[in-house]
């Protein structure tokens, strides 16, 4: 996150740092393992990977058990020292347009990270993710499902569609949708709530 909302920026990041200890509670013990294997299916053993805003470290972690070699960022100071001792990485405090690597990863994995971004910094963010992927590389996303643009209990949340997530690729010809699917949420309690999850790969 970065030039487009820092506003935004500051108070979907201040959301997290607040919340970090809840958050991870929350999301650290979910069984998330059918995505992840789905994911790394299509990995090489020696793939590396980027968990492009990782949170708690959840998949992190999982991904490092897998035997991948992991690399980790996340824009929340407070989840970057969780996920830290979470997972055994060491977890950058990066943001997203912060991303600059071409051609480094086997696969990005960016699980309800991106969804985040205004829609400017998303397709400029989606940029940066096609050229930092090498050729034939794995990238996995998911938005919460629907048409939503705005704040969402205490962060900014950009909502998709198959149809307005194809929209946003138009641009982007080095990269095509493999895989989409529809999940409801693997919180307890919530699900209810839809979730769009794309799988793309690089050409």
């Amino acid at each position: 996150m970065g030039v487009y909302g820092v506003n935004i920026e500051k108070e979907t990041l201040e959301y997290y740092n607040i919340n970090a200890n809840e958050f991870a509670e929350q999301t650290q013990k979910v069984d998330f393992s059918s995505i992840q294997k789905k994911f790394i299916d299509l990995l090489n053993p020696t793939s590396l990977i980027l968990d492009f805003g990782c949170g708690a470290g959840r998949d992190t972690k999982f991904f490092v058990e897998a035997g991948y070699e992991v690399e980790a960022w996340d824009g929340s100071p407070e989840l970057c020292q969780i996920a830290s001792e979470y997972s055994g990485v060491k977890v950058e405090n990066k943001l997203f347009n912060e991303l600059q690597e071409k051609e480094k990863y086997d696969g990005i994995w960016a699980c309800s990270s991106i969804l985040h971004l205004q829609l400017p910094e998303l397709k400029d963010v989606l940029g940066r993710i096609v050229m930092a992927l090498k050729h034939g590389g794995i990238f996995y996303t998911s938005f919460k499902y629907g048409n939503f643009e705005g704040n969402r209990n205490g962060r900014y949340f950009t909502d998709m569609t198959e149809n307005t997530f194809a929209a946003l690729l138009q641009d982007y010809s080095q990269i095509e949708i493999i895989d989409s699917w529809r999940t409801g949420d693997v919180r307890p309690g919530r699900e209810s709530e839809q979730w769009l999850n794309l799988i793309m790969r690089r050409k």
